[in-house]
């Protein structure tokens, strides 16, 4: 029977079709078992989630492409982003379903996801349980962003048993490596899975999400004078020598906060920089004479990296030129790791209208639309070889990830399934 709800505002039957067929359930389940699979960035169970969404992707009746990354010839391509952790593999795993030629539609999540900390800091010391508690799932990557991969699941799901037919195709693309540099989306941008307009479903706590800013890992080495630390004054400490460093580089975070650009309203600081990691000595009773540190430098919209890193260089060495010991002594500065520049989207594109207003239809409410201070795959999907319009919008909040209380709550998960569902069935022409 036709929910009433449904029928009385005004959606085409078949879009009401597809609405009916979001199996709530089963798109808890599936994230449930995606947290259950410990697919931290590089790891092998990177992989086995992989292996996991391609298979479903193939009981969906999908055409799946699910192939290994040639890592090395990744490497060599002029705007290989980069990455941070150790990886042996990879794969990309992409599902088109409906006719023949470009994906009217793509959505788009990673799979990977960050170490998970101190153990103790977790409730039930389980980052994997995916518990289902006061109407939340918990674990490590509930909200980022295996939530969003699981809605997008439950899209290509609903649109096959509604038994709707679709004038064009929708794709889902599942990818590895967002979390240290982009690697999963680069490649598979390469090999051209490309379509006409793009979703990636990272959380974005009821926001349409239009630009994201950069992230640029940076790492220091600083030197010191190694001595014993009862005479401690025989020597020139590694982290004493750092602190005007740091300080100087706040200050660089304050000047390059000062004037927002007004998609980041609310934001008190949409391009921060910060010290992740931290490393000097080697004894406890010695004078520190190395010390290194990496951290992330925000990039802000439409800024060049290069000049975000030339910024940093340059703030690094006048602190150098002002300090006796420094001066002498020049801290290095490098850029290994994840590279993300800024992105956004193409504000002339109907996708905005029309995400706008399958949100009004299904939630309804009037979606707000702003930009996140964080790097990630829009870049790539918006930019590379001509790009895609793209943007983000999915379950969960932002400052949950990375942290011990990572939730995503059910009544919003499926509230943006079907909020999605609505938008791949008008775009993609579905119809009975």
């Amino acid at each position: 029977m036709a929910d009433p709800r449904v029928a009385a505002s005004g959606l085409r039957h078949a879009e009401a079709r597809v609405l009916e067929a979001v199996d709530e359930q089963r798109l808890v389940d599936g994230l449930v078992t995606m947290i259950r699979i410990p697919s931290v960035t590089g790891s092998a169970a990177e992989s086995e989630l992989q292996h996991w969404h391609a298979h479903e992707l193939s009981t969906l009746g999908c055409d799946v492409d699910h192939w290994q990354l040639d890592l090395d010839e990744l490497a060599a391509q002029q705007d290989y982003p980069g990455r941070e952790a150790p990886r042996t593999e990879g794969y990309g795993t992409v599902g088109v379903l409906g006719p023949a030629g470009a994906p009217a539609l793509v959505l788009q999540g990673h799979v990977d996801v960050v170490p998970t900390g101190d153990l103790d800091t977790w409730s039930d010391r389980d980052p994997w349980s995916g518990a289902v508690r006061h109407h939340a799932v918990h674990g490590r990557g509930a909200c980022d962003m295996k939530a969003g991969a699981a809605a997008n699941l439950a899209v290509l799901r609903a649109l096959r048993a509604s038994g709707v037919r679709l004038e064009r195709p929708v794709a889902a693309h599942a990818v590895v490596s967002e979390e240290d540099g982009g690697l999963g989306a680069f490649a598979t941008m390469l090999p051209g899975h490309r379509g006409e307009a793009a979703v990636i479903t990272e959380p974005t706590g009821g926001q349409v999400v239009t630009a994201s800013a950069g992230a640029l890992t940076f790492e220091l080495r600083v030197a010191g004078l190694a001595t014993h630390g009862s005479s401690r004054l025989a020597g020139h400490s590694a982290f004493e020598a750092f602190l005007p460093v740091h300080a100087a580089v706040v200050d660089l975070e304050r000047e390059r906060n000062a004037h927002p650009h007004p998609l980041f309203d609310g934001n008190p600081l949409p391009c921060p920089i910060s010290v992740g990691t931290l490393r000097a000595g080697d004894w406890a009773s010695s004078v520190p004479d190395f010390l290194v540190a990496r951290g992330r430098l925000g990039v802000q919209l439409d800024e060049v990296p290069g000049a975000a890193r030339r910024a940093v260089e340059r703030a690094v060495a006048e602190a150098c030129a002002r300090d006796c010991w420094l001066r002498d002594h020049l801290v290095e500065v490098s850029w290994p790791g994840g590279q993300f520049a800024s992105g956004r989207f193409d504000s002339t594109h109907p996708l905005a209208h029309e995400i706008l207003a399958s949100i009004r239809d299904v939630e309804g409410r009037a979606a707000s639309v702003g930009a996140v201070p964080y790097g990630s795959d829009l870049r790539l999907y918006a930019g590379l070889g001509g790009g895609i319009p793209t943007l983000h919008y999915g379950p969960g909040d932002v400052r949950l990830a990375h942290g011990p209380r990572k939730r995503v709550d059910i009544t919003e998960l499926v509230r943006v399934a079907r909020s999605l569902a609505l938008l791949a069935a008008r775009r993609c022409g579905a119809h009975v």
